[in-house]
């Protein structure tokens, strides 16, 4: 998964049921330091050596759990064996535990290897770690396809191919919503087992444009079982003139995970985006829509396995929105919409006249309290005469 950290008020909750509180309170915990628990991990369940493929700029923990414990690593640009794994800016060495590696770089390609205080293997990771910014996105909806076997000839005959991950859950219960999966290049060569592209090249400089990791896109419809807590944090931001924009980040989200995010109750799909049907947002493909990118105010939710994470407020600089869709030129949501807009405007606006009225009346009181003198004082005179 990933960290997140955010200034926000969170109301106080009445009596919860014990997972929900613990969800919230590491959610809160989350917010002021990154936690290993926190971030997809992956082990070598009854192994002591595995190989995965994974994305990119996308945080991983990789366990060790083994007391005095030492890592070494070999990359693929030809270092040698070396315990200065923590010399990447990247990386933490959390002791006796594992190793994290935060945004990881396709360059860190590799064989991670943890030993015990003993010098013993425990276990050893052979990462490659795919880069995203090539990442080919296709919707089942939209009728795109994934991307073909082809043949790579290096001294053998070898085949280009894609291995899928499963499905991930659907991103929302009881409406139409959206799963994804995730493929990561492999190669295979006869009577050998597939490897992940980059691990099988090693040193060998080969580029071809069918290389790279997918995610494929489809709809689905579950009904609801799981239980959310209303409880969230609530974070306004604001649109400046000069971004026209910005980022917002659903904390716990991993392009490992399922997410979903609304605008005004409405969700956001990547089938309207890759159609090109929706400009007032866009998901970032290489999270996994961990990021949204809004040009617009709105009331925006997020969404972890279908568990309310967070919603945010925009504020935006004054006729933005309105600059932006001249510029851009394209579709925008329609009347009805525009409509909602406006009534959630009045209502703001009542609520903040509702909110002035407490203020006032709670200073009249305390004028009352802290100056009853004058109020006697009065009285006094009123009686003399």
């Amino acid at each position: 998964m990933g960290d997140f950290t955010m200034a926000s008020v969170v109301p106080c909750p009445p009596p919860q049921s014990q997972s929900t509180m613990l969800t919230t309170l590491w959610l809160l915990l989350s917010f002021a330091v990154p936690l290993p628990g926190f971030y997809v991990s992956f082990s070598c369940p009854n192994e002591k050596q595995c190989q995965r493929a994974l994305l990119s700029d996308n945080d991983v923990f990789l366990p060790c759990n083994s007391s005095g414990s030492q890592w070494y690593f070999f990359l693929q640009d030809g270092t040698s064996w070396s315990h200065t794994l923590s010399s990447a800016s990247n990386i933490e060495i959390i002791p006796d535990s594992g190793v994290l590696i935060q945004s990881p770089l396709p360059s860190q390609t590799g064989f991670y290897h943890c030993q015990d205080k003993d010098g013993l293997q425990v276990v050893q990771y052979e990462i490659d770690f795919q880069d995203v910014s090539t990442l080919h996105i296709t919707h089942k909806g939209l009728g795109q396809k994934p991307l073909r076997n082809e043949s790579l000839s290096l001294g053998g005959k070898g085949i280009v191919f894609t291995r899928w991950e499963p499905w991930q859950d659907c991103n929302r219960c009881g409406g139409l919503g959206e799963r994804k999966r995730l493929g990561y290049c492999y190669i295979e060569e006869p009577l050998q087992e597939p490897m992940p592209c980059w691990l099988y090249l090693g040193g060998r400089k080969v580029w071809s444009s069918r290389m790279r990791p997918e995610m494929q896109v489809d709809a689905c419809h579950v009904p609801c079982t799981a239980l959310t807590s209303d409880y969230v944090p609530f974070d306004n931001f604001e649109i400046t003139e000069e971004s026209g924009s910005v980022w917002l980040t659903c904390p716990l989200g991993s392009v490992y995970r399922p997410i979903l995010w609304e605008a005004d109750n409405i969700p956001l799909t990547w089938q309207s985006q890759l159609s090109s049907q929706d400009l007032d947002t866009i998901l970032e493909p290489s999270n996994g829509g961990k990021q949204l990118r809004v040009f617009q105010p709105a009331i925006y939710k997020c969404f972890v396995q279908q568990e309310l994470m967070a919603r945010f407020n925009p504020v935006p600089f004054p006729g933005t929105a309105e600059t932006l869709r001249e510029e851009e030129g394209g579709p925008h949501r329609g009347k009805g919409k525009t409509q909602e807009g406006k009534a959630s405007s009045i209502l703001k606006g009542l609520k903040l006249l509702l909110l002035l009225g407490t203020v006032l009346g709670l200073l009249g009181v305390l004028l009352k309290i802290f100056h009853p003198s004058q109020g006697k004082s009065s009285d006094r005179v009123l009686l003399v005469k």
